[in-house]
């Protein structure tokens, strides 16, 4: 079964989400902007969603972390919970 890892930044509003993707991609630091910024638990951690398996998260995301380019900062990704900044880390059997 194929797994991958990913960390993420979850906002309330679209705008915000491509603002914050605009700062990583001018260099911030995608892990202190997810302490800083995200709404989920996980930001104490960076972002960091650890290791899961296809399925495990809602269909939005799971489309992004199983189909995209890894290493690369994707969205803004809307889900139930708001909007994501996903970075896919790993992704293999």
């Amino acid at each position: 079964m194929i797994k991958a890892a990913a960390r993420h930044i979850l906002v309330q509003t679209q705008q915000e989400c491509q603002d914050l993707k605009q700062k990583i991609e001018n260099g911030a630091d995608f892990a202190a902007m997810a302490k800083q910024y995200s709404k989920c638990p996980s930001g104490k951690r960076g972002g960091d969603l650890g290791e899961f398996t296809q399925g495990q998260m809602v269909r939005e995301f799971d489309q992004v972390v199983f189909k995209e380019e890894v290493g690369k900062v994707h969205g803004p990704v809307k889900t139930q919970f708001g909007y994501h900044l996903i970075e896919i880390t790993r992704r293999g059997e």
